[in-house]
């Protein structure tokens, strides 16, 4: 019965979050719209700032802004009046946060900021309090109830500010023309930063690392090739240089059925024709879908003029992160 209880009072938190947050939608209007126009003009950074709770979220808030193509940082308050004031220039936007929109330490700056004459726009649960007057824009994120039991801990109304600044964030990006090639230079340690821009150039092997042979090798000579470069595979060329066929473990495990001998056999009488090539500026995550729709494990990289200038395998990709 304890468990249950507390399950019961983890699902009413959830819910009445689920519920202020819903309330929301129905205040999207001009003043959000206009918000978005201030902050899409802004030539430097949009500065967010918040105190206590509401400053964890300005952080998140700021953190999702820069991350989605819209330069801005956190400031708090009180180091502003400490100094940091002169982080802030004439060419910024200004976000300030509070639930009640009298937090003293914003409240105690505000003549500073109008000094700067930046737009200011504020997301407050109060629409008459000090700083929803002092805002160019107020955002009214006010919620009925917290999902505090004691009605006590902000929770509803910190959500509500979260969502609140995302909406901003996301409105932001679209007109911006934002673009996930944009996304992944942000976040370039990221998953998607490796599959968007990792190329084929930039995990494949090169020069002497390429297993090579002329088409007037025999057998074993593209044998001793292949497991002296240790890629399960060897490319065969001509005398200038380009691609003829590729030779691979599978064909040797179909030769060998064939009980030819290693030493009389020339190499071109064995290789496959027409491999499958791409050109080295192509996506990783673009040879690691052929790779996959082919059933092979390497491919080979060649020039204009089909020159082998590298081979990337399967296992170059997965350890690059791609996927």
């Amino acid at each position: 019965m304890e468990f249950e209880k507390l399950c019961q009072l983890g699902r009413a938190v959830i819910e009445t979050e689920a519920e202020m947050i819903a309330s929301l939608a129905s205040r999207i209007g001009n003043e959000f719209a206009q918000a978005c126009q201030h902050l899409h003009q802004c030539q430097g950074r949009i500065i967010v700032i918040g105190v206590g709770k509401s400053g964890h979220i300005s952080k998140k808030i700021a953190a999702t802004f820069a991350s989605t193509g819209s330069p801005a940082f956190f400031i708090h308050p009180s180091e502003a009046k400490h100094g940091d004031m002169g982080m802030i220039t004439k060419k910024d936007v200004l976000l300030a946060i509070s639930n009640s929109g009298e937090s003293e330490e914003i409240v105690s700056i505000l003549p500073f900021l109008k000094r700067l004459d930046v737009p200011l726009i504020a997301l407050t649960g109060k629409p008459h309090s000090t700083l929803a007057k002092a805002a160019t824009v107020h955002i009214d994120v006010s919620v009925k109830k917290e999902a505090c039991p004691l009605g006590l801990a902000p929770t509803s109304s910190t959500t509500a500010a979260l969502v609140m600044g995302d909406a901003l964030a996301m409105a932001l990006l679209e007109k911006r023309g934002f673009t996930e090639e944009d996304f992944a230079l942000s976040h370039p340690g990221g998953t998607l930063g490796r599959r968007l821009l990792l190329r084929v150039n930039d995990v494949m092997h090169k020069e002497n690392e390429i297993p090579k042979v002329a088409k007037q090798a025999t057998l074993k000579e593209a044998l001793m090739e292949m497991t002296q470069k240790k890629l399960g595979m060897t490319t065969i060329v001509n005398e200038n240089d380009e691609l003829l066929g590729i030779f691979t473990d599978g064909d040797l495990r179909r030769t060998l059925d064939k009980h030819l001998d290693l030493q009389a056999t020339g190499i071109a009488d064995v290789m496959s024709k027409n491999p499958k090539t791409i050109s080295k500026t192509m996506l990783a995550a673009e040879a690691l879908a052929i790779l996959e729709t082919y059933k092979i494990t390497s491919l080979i990289v060649i020039d204009e003029q089909r020159h082998p200038i590298g081979i990337i395998h399967i296992h170059d990709i997965l350890r690059a992160g791609v996927v």
